[in-house]
């Protein structure tokens, strides 16, 4: 093994936990307070102090916008201390703003790093995604098909009625026709109200009871969604969506040029990806910060597409 895949392995795998931990922990202080944007302008000061501390030559290839948009975290944006690997890294150091806002469910701390040129630098723009867990074969799901046709697969390759078969769509006007479709083959629908990240994340593990994502969303989300599919083996579907020209050049400006594209999860993600994700706002998955008499405690998980390693922590500091 080369010095720079050793480094990969003690860097990209137990301290990007510790740098969602500190985003997470940064965005706990403002849970229910109303203010989304302050809750993130904390998260995004904690994560750039914590990268800045990693052994990386760091690039920002998903972030908070562009230079003159962010302050920090922003498309391009070099972090860490610029001795080791090239690395990019996809970040949301605090998705859901408005869940922590309002003290609901489900807000997290995420990021991904995989090497230099490995993640799909996407345009902040819509992207139609379909994506569900590991175990089934390659192709089961298809972007192309209809979300009735989608279920009848997946129920057919889970071995299992239509019945059983539960999607987690984003509760927006513009999904009425997937609920619609998903509640005629006598699917169960998981709505949430933000956070199409762990709308997908929540195929990654059996517990949660969701099968399959689908609808549209974020595409920069998009990308870090299917970093955490890549660490487990599940299978994702994507295209850009473009509403005007506007959203056209920010295609070009990233070196997109066929735009009806439909991404696989490779072509999203392709590198040796590691995932992590803390709880901010208690969720399915993650508890949220807890903050007790001398200490804070925060729930993680780290995940590496190269072991297929998924490490649940649960981490206490002094406060």
């Amino acid at each position: 093994m080369s010095a720079d895949e050793n480094l990969l392995d003690r860097v990209l795998t137990m301290e990007v936990g510790r740098c969602t931990e500190a985003a997470a922990i940064a965005a706990s202080k403002m849970i229910g307070r109303g203010d989304k944007e302050g809750a993130d302008d904390a998260a995004v000061t904690a994560l750039r102090e914590a990268f800045n501390k990693l052994h990386i030559d760091g690039t920002v290839v998903i972030g908070e916008g562009e230079r003159d948009e962010a302050p920090m975290l922003y498309i391009g944006e070099k972090v860490g201390l610029g001795d080791g690997p090239k690395i990019d890294i996809a970040l949301d150091p605090l998705e859901g703003t408005t869940l922590t806002a309002k003290a609901m469910a489900n807000a997290l701390a995420v990021v991904a790093m995989a090497q230099g040129g490995t993640l799909l630098h996407a345009p902040d723009v819509y992207m139609d995604k379909i994506a569900c867990g590991p175990g089934y074969p390659e192709g089961v799901i298809d972007l192309d098909a209809s979300v009735e046709d989608n279920i009848s697969a997946l129920a057919k390759a889970k071995g299992v009625p239509t019945e059983e078969i539960t999607l987690c769509i984003l509760d927006r006007d513009r999904h009425q026709h997937l609920i619609d479709g998903a509640r005629k083959m006598g699917s169960r629908v998981f709505m949430i109200s933000d956070g199409d990240v762990a709308g997908v994340f929540h195929t990654t593990e059996a517990s949660t009871g969701i099968d399959m994502y689908v609808g549209q969303g974020g595409a920069p989300e998009g990308v870090l969604a299917a970093a955490a599919l890549r660490c487990v083996g599940g299978q994702m579907q994507g295209r850009l969506v473009f509403r005007n020209d506007a959203e056209r050049a920010r295609a070009e400006k990233a070196n997109i040029t066929d735009l009806n594209r439909k991404y696989g999860l490779r072509d999203l993600a392709s590198g040796d990806v590691i995932f992590a994700a803390t709880g901010v706002t208690n969720g399915t998955m993650l508890d949220g910060v807890r903050w007790e008499r001398g200490h804070v405690s925060t729930h993680t998980v780290v995940m590496r597409s190269k072991t297929g390693t998924v490490r649940y922590i649960r981490a206490r500091s002094m406060r």
